[in-house]
């Protein structure tokens, strides 16, 4: 074959030279030796012959024939042989869309042969016998069944059931067989005592357009300067308005002190079970909050209670960031409290502090109490004509639009997909 090669080499280095002694153009060859766009006018292919190829070699490359010897199936024999023929009616060669499928043309004769008459296509061939030397016999595989689902085994893995049949001088299987007789009997779950699978909770969304239309409590820690011993910080905000409207400090954590702290906080708020619209306290899952001394208050009060999922801090925002502004303020003490009463004074100054002085980011920068109070509308209405008037002395200075002062009219806890990505907003002539 070595010398086959060389003398074809040979002979087309001569051709070449005749070619370029005499001045013509080389004359060309049969259509396997030109280019692709030569070949295929050549063959007959025109324009559309290549498309057509390599549209039928996408369409079947999902078929998965597999390589030489391997069995096909009639469904993919008889999906192959349209797709062959719509590549044919296209323009394509035989050889060529078969070469694309990765079939002979032999291979493409003997499956429409198949076809013809009453054929069903099907491979003849059966296939080599796969032979699994040992193979559990099936008295075995039921012994194994029936051992397993034994009293004194049935909450046990494998792995524990061999060595303990293996002490009484018994060998039934190995563990991996073991497994996989229960897998194919669909008992290769946990073998053992176990909760059924539980239903996904619901995602909490909590919808404010007002005051007192959702509050979150929750409570946190205060260090002491008795290691081991903590006080209980409890604080209740209007989601709306983020105003701190009820707090305690507490030795214990205690659904009464919680009932109490509601209902000092309605009763401030002038929440009854009259109201039209009634409040929804959102908490997590914790003792206090899920107690039935707590339910019973709130009932009386006519107030809806609302909890986050388990182990999902995000459906709590608010009352952990007003924890994280707590713990982390200028002057939270570096030290431990020394008693209840310092750590009631300085939460009532931090209060006070956070309500009246404290300009939030989430409500345009004005005090929660202002915002409760329903002066935060007036209030932005005076910055936005301050930035006006500072736009018209220099309008130079403003390539866009003044800041946008108007007040948040939503607030969401766990806000839906369906709704719009920006916040909803109110007029700044419309009262909060």
């Amino acid at each position: 074959m070595a010398s086959g090669r060389h003398r074809c080499q040979r002979r087309a280095s001569a051709d070449e030279g005749r070619a370029e002694g005499s001045g013509e153009a080389p004359r060309p060859g049969p259509a396997r030796d030109q280019g692709p766009q030569e070949g295929a006018a050549a063959q007959g292919e025109g324009p559309g012959g290549g498309s057509s190829t390599a549209g039928a070699a996408k369409k079947v490359g999902g078929l998965l024939l597999g390589g030489r010897g391997r069995l096909t199936s009639a469904a993919h024999r008889q999906k192959a042989i349209a797709l062959i023929g719509e590549a044919k009616a296209s323009g394509a060669t035989l050889s060529a869309a078969c070469g694309e499928i990765g079939i002979s043309l032999r291979t493409l004769k003997r499956w429409r042969k198949a076809f013809l008459g009453d054929g069903d296509g099907e491979d003849r061939r059966r296939g080599s016998p796969r032979h699994v030397a040992h193979r559990l016999s099936e008295e075995e595989r039921q012994r194994i069944l029936l051992t397993c689902n034994q009293p004194e085994y049935a909450s046990l893995p494998p792995g524990q059931i061999v060595p303990a049949l293996a002490d009484q001088d018994l060998f039934i299987g190995s563990e991996s067989s073991l497994y996989r007789v229960l897998h194919a009997h669909g008992q290769a779950h946990r073998r053992g005592r176990a909760r059924p699978p539980q239903e996904p909770r619901p995602v909490p969304r909590l919808r404010a357009d007002r005051p007192n239309a959702v509050w979150s409590w929750d409570i946190t820690y205060l260090p002491t300067t008795v290691r081991g011993v903590w006080l209980y910080l409890y604080l209740v905000i209007d989601v709306w308005s983020r105003k701190v409207v009820a707090w305690d400090v507490a030795e214990r954590e205690d659904a009464q002190i919680a009932a109490d702290l509601v209902g000092r906080a309605c009763l401030r708020e002038r929440i009854s079970r009259g109201c039209r619209q009634p409040l929804v306290l959102h908490a997590d899952n914790g003792n206090a909050m899920r107690a039935a001394t707590l339910e019973a208050r709130l009932e009386e009060l006519g107030v809806l209670r609302s909890f986050s999922r388990p182990r999902v801090s995000n459906d709590n925002p608010y009352s952990e960031s007003l924890f994280r502004t707590v713990k982390y303020r200028p002057d939270y003490p570096k030290r431990p409290f020394t008693s209840k009463a310092e750590a009631c004074e300085w939460v009532a100054s931090f209060v006070d502090w956070y309500n009246h002085q404290h300009r939030h980011s989430g409500i345009k920068f004005v005090t929660p109490d202002q915002r409760h109070s329903g002066d935060a509308a007036e209030l932005c209405r005076r910055r936005a004509d301050v930035y006006e008037k500072a736009r018209q002395k220099h309008p130079r200075r403003w390539s866009r639009s003044t800041r946008c002062w108007r007040q948040p009219a939503v607030v969401w806890i766990n806000k839906p997909p369906e709704e719009p990505q920006r916040a909803l907003a109110i007029p700044l002539g419309q009262a909060a």
